[in-house]
């Protein structure tokens, strides 16, 4: 049996961050992927093609609504599949880019369904052939997630999709229901609304995304309310009626919804069923996920668990990082804990949504005395060069210290935008409000909103 220091089980971005890290330490590194290419679920069927796909009905958006180019757009009509192929040379360059990755590092690559024989030993399965077994003194699982599937939907009908197979889709939608109101759904509603569709998204709680600060959740429903698209919130799923042609989503409120589409985005499910957890001491929760440490340990030492299959924040930049950390703390046990909360949120729609740090909402409840700036996007010469004037800029900074305890941004861009809080907050020696009026920003651009936001936080205090 071949002994390795680390074996990674996947190779998303988890398992890309604890092989890079293990390889960079000189320690001998085996990646299992149970796909034919390296990438993960990130890569091949969730943020790269759908974000790929953002973006190019995003262009779409911005023709139909540019006078100068109206006329251009009339006469070239795009379907959605056509929108989706533009995803593919994106993916094959992502493949190729990782695939360089780990033949520079000398990691090699072992395909195949992984298991656990022992606590050190892994059996891989490849779906031809004979199984092989390797072992490794410390085991990082990076196997990810999938959608999650009630066994009442039937999701082998043409017309209903999850988040993983609406990139298969081969129509285009005239009426999409949107079952599932997070990241995922409100992406997908963005996304379908500004293909033209008209578009109904199912909430299951009482507003959007509550992890949200609360005046950034009202601009995007407001916004996407703006747009056309249908929200109901506080409704719960009783049946699904899939017929020839359509799809008849049933409430418990007794309410109908007919559509020819219906995307499922009720959560997400870590992908722990064939690993034979059981057999090393270790379970998974009801939605497949393995608890961890602030180091990401399991309750087996040496085994750890990162990015999706431990739970949240489920984002695709944190699992890369929670990788590495894992391997750190392999090197050092004596690392400091990993700060979750200094991980920036990313949410794709359009526009887009970015956030750090605290909310309003957790201040007032902390009963910490704070202060808000802000800088609304239509006011920026940038803003009104580019027509992108939806939006706003948001800083949340201590009354007393003016220390800035959270940066919260929609409006196209966002996702780029909120670094700069990030720098500001993660260095105790610059956090302080009056750093961005102190400071130079290039003039005209989206990042001189942290000036504009600056001043009007600052001219509110006492």
């Amino acid at each position: 049996m071949e002994q390795f220091d680390v074996v990674v089980i996947g190779s998303g971005p988890a398992g890309e961050g604890a092989a890079m890290m293990a390889a960079k330490n000189h320690r001998t590194v085996a990646l299992i992927e149970r796909h034919f290419e390296v990438g993960g679920g990130c890569t091949h069927w969730g943020t790269i093609p759908s974000k790929a796909l953002r973006h190019a009905v995003k262009i779409l958006h911005d023709l139909r609504r540019n006078p100068l180019l109206r006329e251009f757009h009339a006469d070239t009509p795009l379907t959605y599949p056509q929108l989706l192929a533009t995803a593919t040379k994106v993916v094959e360059s992502q493949v190729a880019s990782r695939h360089r990755f780990y033949e520079r590092n000398r990691v090699p690559i072992f395909g195949g369904e992984a298991s656990f024989i022992d606590d050190h030993a892994i059996e891989i399965q490849p779906s031809t052939g004979k199984a092989q077994r390797i072992s490794g003194r410390h085991i990082i699982i990076a196997a990810g997630s999938r959608p999650y599937h009630p066994p009442e939907v039937d999701f082998t009908h043409e017309h209903i999709r999850d988040s993983d197979s609406i990139l298969r889709y081969p129509a285009h939608p005239f009426a999409v229901t949107i079952y599932g109101a997070g990241v995922i759904g409100c992406e997908y509603a963005s996304i379908f609304i500004n293909l033209g569709a008209k578009v109904t998204l199912v909430n299951t709680h009482e507003r959007l995304l509550s992890f949200l600060d609360d005046e950034i959740a009202e601009a995007l429903s407001y916004h996407l309310r703006e747009q056309g698209c249908v929200i109901r919130h506080n409704e719960q799923f009783k049946a699904l009626e899939a017929r020839e042609r359509d799809v008849v989503l049933h409430l418990e409120s007794g309410r109908k919804i007919k559509s020819d589409l219906l995307l499922w985005a009720n959560g997400r499910t870590g992908n722990s069923r064939h690993l034979h957890l059981d057999r090393v001491g270790l379970t998974a929760n009801s939605r497949g996920q393995i608890a961890v440490n602030a180091h990401y340990q399991t309750a087996i030492p040496h085994i750890y668990a990162v990015g999706d299959i431990a739970g949240p924040p489920a984002l695709a930049s944190a699992a890369y990082v929670q990788g590495s950390h894992a391997v750190q703390h392999i090197l050092d046990p004596s690392i400091p804990e990993h700060r979750l909360e200094m991980v920036p949120s990313g949410i794709y729609t359009i526009p887009e949504i970015s956030s750090i740090g605290k909310t309003e909402r957790e201040l007032q409840e902390g009963k910490v005395p704070y202060e808000v700036g802000h800088c609304a996007f239509k006011n920026l010469a940038r803003a009104q060069m580019t027509d992108e004037r939806v939006g706003m800029l948001k800083i949340i900074f201590h009354a007393e210290t003016l220390a800035v305890l959270g940066v919260h941004c929609f409006g196209d861009g966002a996702s780029e935008i909120v670094h700069i809080g990030q720098t500001v907050m993660a260095s105790p020696e610059l956090n302080n409000i009056r750093y961005f009026t102190n400071t130079t920003f290039n003039y005209p651009t989206m990042a001189e909103a942290y000036r504009v936001a600056a001043y009007n936080g600052l001219n509110r205090l006492t």
